[in-house]
């Protein structure tokens, strides 16, 4: 999904003009009410958590189903649809064009091995967990939750990378397309360049290496933990070997899902507050450079 509008809040905004008109303004919607919602160039189904009445119109909180609630926003009327038979089979037409469309791209190397029931239910089931907040194991006493890495860690994933996220998702899950190994550049090369990047504009500092070094070491232990569909392990097994690191053979695609990850991780670490402020920043950079970037880096 590409959120084109994640952390605006209705409430941001002059209100107090609108509530006359609200009342005499039936919203077509309803808090708790299931919808189809646009986003990018699919539809997907969603819940309204809020209604609000501001300049002039309605605004809708919604939460997509299935997916973590980082990808919540408000959106305008124009988005939406109600959930009926018509609107889910304009989904689904939209869905197969989308399909055909996606089919001829590069970087992938599709599985022909066809689709199970059983596939199906867990797709759905990483669907719902790739992006989500995990859990501390019963009985793991190894790690302990640092509540101002959960209240403070805030990576906010710029539109197109979200987009280049979701696509991930959809030729993996979906169209059975892995990414290519090894890739090129990898994550190694990417962090290379973005230190080469920040030398290059004289913002070189001992603490962007100790942080690139860092992510490197999370990339490589959390990649066949965390950053892995059921349908890449196999490839994984295949591709990396004792000796050598998940960050020579993974690339750009694997990268970004660390972040998503990564408020979580760093959950499990002792961290002062001030030291988080300033690591939230210093990836915050990061990912703006990714951005900037993503033509390069997603060859």
């Amino acid at each position: 999904m590409v959120n084109s509008s994640k952390g605006e809040s209705a409430s941001d905004t002059d209100n107090s003009s609108g509530d006359a008109t609200a009342s005499a303004t039936k919203s077509t919607y309803t808090e708790g009410e299931r919808v189809l919602a646009f986003h990018g160039p699919r539809i997907y189904e969603a819940k309204v958590q809020k209604t609000e009445f501001r300049k002039n119109e309605w605004r809708y909180f919604l939460h997509y189903l299935g997916w973590n609630k980082n990808w919540d926003e408000w959106v305008g009327m124009d988005r939406l649809m109600k959930l009926t038979e018509e609107n889910i089979s304009k989904q689904q037409d939209l869905e197969k064009k989308a399909g055909l469309d996606k089919g001829t791209k590069s970087g992938r190397s599709a599985q022909t091995k066809s689709k199970s029931s059983t596939d199906a239910k867990v797709d759905k089931e990483e669907a719902k967990n790739t992006a989500a907040k995990g859990k501390k194991r019963k009985g793991d006493s190894t790690f302990e939750v640092n509540p101002a890495a959960e209240k403070l860690i805030k990576i906010h994933i710029p539109p197109n990378l979200k987009k280049r996220l979701v696509d991930d998702w959809e030729f993996i899950t979906q169209q059975n397309k892995l990414v290519k190994l090894p890739r090129s550049p990898n994550v190694d090369d990417i962090l290379a360049k973005y230190l080469e990047h920040r030398s290059k504009k004289g913002m070189m500092a001992d603490s962007i290496k100790e942080i690139l070094n860092g992510l490197r070491s999370y990339f490589d232990k959390a990649l066949p933990v965390n950053l892995l569909y059921k349908k890449e392990r196999q490839q994984y097994r295949e591709a990396v070997s004792d000796n050598v690191s998940p960050s020579t053979v993974y690339g750009a695609e694997h990268l970004l899902r660390l972040f998503v990850k990564l408020p979580e991780l760093l959950a499990y670490m002792k961290i002062e507050e001030e030291t988080l402020i300033r690591l939230q920043q210093k990836l915050i950079e990061f990912l703006k450079f990714l951005q900037s970037n993503d033509r390069t880096v997603y060859t």
